[in-house]
């Protein structure tokens, strides 16, 4: 199932939304923060925090059940989980039934001035993001802010985004609760070792050969 997002009503704060059935089995998605445009359709509840950040790649906060049915019209492939513990049974019997792999990197949620971010899981995970045999892919943690953020802001200097932009995006979904130790680390992350990513990934023959 396709979608097509209408930036100008926004989104990423897990607020209900209506998907109303557009010409040629696409699906027309209306963010309104807390309530829901009126447009018709089948009512869906995207997880908190939830965004596109590129195409094919998602993010958000940790999805329950409530949001199972918004997942589904994504027609994921893949979820990276970026908490150390379990994946709850329900989340896991979601996967099965849908066909997703999961990936995860188990990063430990400390707050400063205890935090530790382990490169090699961030390198590990951008390797599995990076991957449009994985994509579509939703990229999420518990609240979709500082671990998602990291690895999102690292992906962003791959794609070789300016350090402003990078930290904007990062602090728009923390708000105020953006962490220094957290923007430090994505300044000192080094992409040098990554191949050149393209500035936005595209629906071009490569990606449409996994389709």
């Amino acid at each position: 199932m396709m979608m097509r997002f209408d930036a100008e009503n926004g989104g990423g704060n897990g607020g209900v939304c209506r998907v109303t059935p557009a010409p040629a089995r696409q699906l027309k998605v209306s963010f309104g923060g807390e309530s829901y445009v009126e447009a018709g359709g089948a009512l869906f509840t995207p997880p908190l925090n939830f965004a596109m950040v590129d195409y094919g790649i998602y993010r958000s906060g940790f999805p329950d059940s409530a949001n199972f049915s918004f997942l589904q019209t994504l027609n994921l492939r893949s979820i990276i989980y970026l908490c150390p513990e379990p994946y709850p049974d329900a989340n896991v019997e979601f996967l099965k039934s849908n066909g997703i792999q999961l990936f995860q990197f188990g990063i430990e949620g400390c707050k400063e001035p205890f935090v530790n971010i382990p490169e090699d899981k961030i390198r590990e995970a951008l390797k599995v993001a990076t991957d449009v045999k994985n994509h579509p892919l939703l990229i999420h943690c518990k609240r979709g802010k500082h671990r998602t953020g990291c690895l999102v802001g690292c992906l962003r200097k791959s794609q070789r985004w300016c350090l402003t932009s990078v930290f904007d995006e990062y602090q728009r979904f923390a708000a105020t609760k953006a962490r220094v130790s957290d923007q430090r680390f994505m300044e000192m992350f080094d992409v040098s070792s990554l191949k050149n990513l393209p500035k936005s990934f595209s629906v071009s023959k490569r990606y449409k050969e996994y389709a």
